[in-house]
């Protein structure tokens, strides 16, 4: 009995061995951790990366040639055992700005980014930036832009942007009349300078109700400086433009600060004398702003008002010029197309009696000129596109982004790709009839969560200014060949002489 009791022993204790070895020592297939690799790519040069090659050809105005050689460089190589074998490359590592960076440059990997905003990736701004942006650098920063953002929206959603429909309107017209109209036939403008005067005197007046060119010249100097900060080396000492630009942001914010500070003091007089009276208060977003609190009840300060206030003067300014530029070479260069925008726009003009401002039903006609916009904005995007930080380790086709580092989405990855847009470097309005593009290609205002929270805003600028401008004058480009280069923003090679032809002539 004891015997047969000592070999059941022995068996139980060999069976539990084999079952210890064969499922807790030897993993089953199922059981085998995957490890998975970096996407391939090239840090390039220490330190600098290959920021050099980004940059540079973004000056030749084929920003694009830096995402598809690389992604023509880097297809059907080695993957993990987890990932695809086969095709086109989806994501590759790089360096710029002095960071380890994976490029997503396709539109999937646009949708990645743009729906895992605060799950898997939070916004990322570079050293130049959080220098010229403080704000941009602290802990609760994302919450503070949350915030900001929900605030903002009551100024820039669509049915209140289409109330300053009229005052873009008029604001345009005074330009024209007093930068244009006065001009000698065939006289020559720098279309560039102009609509850098156009398009900060609009802003100042729908952001800050100041429309005294004394005070807007003020803000212009700090601007040029900031742009050519943004992507020169970090280097704080004086003479650099970085220097400068550190310089010129101070001075921008403590100019709006003391706007901010009066434009207070008048409501709370305004108020005093009788609350029904803020009913004629300024319809304008510094006003907006000082009267509003956040979610959670807290004020807005007015230092946290002036930050927000130049940086979405900033981030306007360029975008709305260089769209407006690159328009016009494109309509220069595109008879045909000129006609269609001329033939819509003065249906319009000669529906209006003298002296009638434009209104939302008019900038509703606008389609065909919208479509060419839109094509202009695909070509020729404001901004590249922008950063993100992982804030986990996550797999992304098939590769690993560890925690920390940097991911970039580019938007000429997907405007100039065959695969979303047939013909590419073809000029075709129609491509945006129907449903338009495949969604997440075409993203010149970014998307999920951080989209542009001014894009109809910049949609109505530019309809209203076109409106005014094809319906005045004709033009030809004093270079027929110029053409937009990026460095840091897009921007015309020699300033944009054009012949002007009135259409009254």
């Amino acid at each position: 009995m004891e015997t047969t009791t000592f070999f059941i022993s022995l068996l139980v204790l060999f069976f539990a061995s084999l079952y210890y070895i064969f499922y807790k020592i030897i993993p089953s297939p199922r059981q085998q951790v995957t490890v998975y690799q970096l996407p391939p790519g090239s840090t390039g040069w220490p330190i600098i990366g290959e920021t050099f090659e980004y940059l540079r050809t973004a000056r030749n105005g084929v920003p694009e040639k830096f995402v598809a050689d690389r992604r023509k460089k880097y297809s059907n190589v080695s993957l993990s055992s987890a990932a695809a074998t086969a095709g086109s490359c989806k994501v590759f590592k790089t360096s710029l700005l002095g960071e380890s960076m994976a490029m997503l440059c396709t539109a999937a990997g646009n949708k990645f980014l743009f729906s895992n905003e605060n799950k898997l990736v939070k916004s990322w701004w570079p050293a130049n930036f959080k220098k010229m942006f403080p704000n941009t650098d602290k802990a609760d920063f994302s919450k503070e832009t949350i915030r900001m953002r929900a605030v903002m929206s009551t100024f820039l959603k669509p049915d209140a942007v289409r109330k300053h429909i009229g005052v873009m309107d008029q604001v345009t017209k005074h330009h024209f009349d007093k930068h244009w109209s006065s001009l000698d036939q065939k006289q020559v403008i720098m279309f560039h300078s102009l609509a850098k005067k156009y398009t900060l005197a609009l802003s100042c007046r729908l952001f800050l109700n100041i429309e005294d060119p004394q005070v807007i010249a003020k803000l212009e100097k700090p601007i040029r400086h900031i742009n050519a900060g943004l992507v020169s080396l970090p280097v704080d000492l004086p003479g650099t433009n970085f220097n400068r630009a550190i310089r010129a942001s101070k001075k921008m914010r403590e100019e709006i600060e003391s706007m901010v500070v009066q434009r207070k003091i008048d409501l709370m007089n305004l108020t005093l004398i009788d609350r029904e009276q803020l009913a004629n208060a300024p319809e304008d977003l510094m006003s907006s702003w000082l009267m509003e609190t956040y979610s959670d009840g807290e004020e807005m300060t007015e230092a946290d008002i002036a930050e927000k206030l130049w940086g979405i003067i900033l981030a306007g300014y360029d975008s709305i010029i260089n769209t407006l530029c690159s328009t016009v070479i494109f309509l220069s260069q595109l008879p045909p197309v000129y006609d269609a925008v001329l033939k819509e726009q003065m249906e319009i003009a000669e529906s209006k009696d003298e002296g009638e401002l434009l209104n939302w039903g008019d900038i509703q006609k606008m389609k065909y000129t919208w479509n060419v916009v839109c094509e202009v904005l695909r070509l020729q995007p404001p901004a590249s596109g922008t950063f993100r930080e992982a804030i986990t380790d996550f797999v992304y086709e098939g590769y690993l982004i560890p925690k920390g580092m940097k991911l970039h989405w580019n938007a000429f990855a997907t405007h100039k790709n065959p695969e979303y847009f047939p013909d590419p470097h073809k000029f075709e309005p129609s491509r945006f009839e129907g449903q338009g593009p495949p969604p997440f290609s075409y993203v010149p205002f970014g998307g999920g969560p951080r989209m542009c929270p001014g894009k109809e805003n910049a949609r109505f600028q530019i309809l209203v200014f076109m409106y005014n401008l094809v319906t005045r004058f004709k033009w030809e480009m004093v270079f027929p060949d110029e053409k937009m280069v990026v460095d840091p923003v897009p921007f015309p090679t020699q300033g944009l002489p054009i012949h002007l032809f009135s259409h009254k002539s």
